[in-house]
């Protein structure tokens, strides 16, 4: 089977597509899945750029897609021909958050699925949600959980409320388009004019461009009439929080989940004491919340934004496109 590894210390120039033997049968508990897509993530990028350390020879990839070949003794939940896509965190599976660190997320502190084929525990995946292409499952173990996990099982969104998301990231679309699905108003930023058209055609009902109004914290501001969006999607970090606490409402929700901007700064404290709103890290969800957010698409019809496609073999040219900046929703491989 083809696999791609990664030779420490990392960087695009270092991941190497290559033949390896197929996995065995599966064991008690386990199943065997050809995997046929994954998707690309910032937490991806970190790891094959050297970012975050890893091990030599690591396959990456958190995100894995594909049809279940094999099923061990005692597997109950999964059928041969099932179409099943991975977890990010394999041992969390219902509950309050109990991982704080990526040692047992694929793709960093364990192999990942940029590989035509695994043999994994069961509970490491769930069902795809019906009637979705695995390129677009692909997408929902990372990005789209994360956004589900801030917005409803944190943020308790409901219709009515306002929603600001930062930038045309894979999270911040997948955001948007849960906000929009479940009847809340969506504040979606930018600094590209022409990405800004695309996201109100995906429901955005204000746009900002933060190039021309770097203090788009009190544009947030005149256009809620003074009160501010009950939800924030955080994704700069230092960088931008001071202006995402400018824009949150008295008592509202801000979900920090990157750090694109850098790992630490200064963090306006007595502003945000002032607002009294609830500033909450997070890192994707349990697998509970992704069976409950795939019941939702399949209830919905939501699909995902896939901006484009590559193949296997073209991994690295695929975390090049991402690198610039040019994607608006997710980036895919498919094999």
């Amino acid at each position: 089977m083809q696999v791609v590894t990664l030779q420490a210390p990392g960087g695009l120039d270092k991941l190497n597509v290559q033949d390896a033997p197929a996995p065995g049968v599966p064991g008690p508990g386990e199943i065997r899945v050809r995997i046929h897509a994954s998707s690309l993530n910032f937490h991806d990028y970190g790891v094959v750029a050297g970012k975050m350390p890893t091990a030599d020879g690591r396959i990456p990839m958190s995100d894995g897609a594909g049809t279940v070949e094999e099923v061990g003794e005692g597997v109950t939940e999964f059928s041969v021909g099932d179409r099943v896509v991975s977890t990010f965190f394999p041992y969390w599976l219902e509950g309050p958050a109990r991982i704080a660190d990526f040692t047992t997320t694929p793709g960093d502190g364990v192999d990942g699925y940029a590989c035509e084929q695994v043999v994994r525990p069961a509970q490491w995946f769930t069902h795809q949600p019906k009637d979705y292409s695995h390129a677009e499952s692909a997408t929902l173990t990372t990005a789209g959980l994360t956004a589900w996990r801030a917005l409803v099982v944190d943020g308790g969104l409901k219709a009515g409320d306002t929603v600001l998301v930062l930038g045309s990231g894979g999270v911040s679309v997948f955001a948007l388009q849960f906000a929009h699905m479940m009847g809340a108003e969506v504040i979606a930023t930018s600094s590209s004019n022409e990405k800004l058209a695309r996201l109100k055609e995906l429901g955005a009902a204000h746009t900002i461009n933060y190039k021309e109004e770097p203090e788009w914290g009190k544009r947030v501001q005149a256009l809620t009439h003074g009160e501010g969006v009950d939800h924030i999607i955080e994704v700069g970090g230092p960088g931008t929080l001071p202006q995402s606490i400018d824009a949150i409402k008295i008592g509202g929700h801000i979900s920090l989940i990157g750090v694109l901007t850098g790992r630490q700064g200064d963090v306006p404290t007595a502003k945000l004491m002032a607002k009294q709103a609830r500033l909450q890290g997070l890192i994707v969800g349990s697998r509970r919340h992704q069976m409950e957010m795939i019941k939702a698409l399949e209830a919905n019809d939501m699909r995902p934004v896939i901006d484009r496609e590559f193949s296997l073999s073209e991994i690295a040219d695929a975390f090049r496109y991402q690198e610039a900046g040019k994607h608006l929703g997710k980036i895919c491989l498919t094999f």
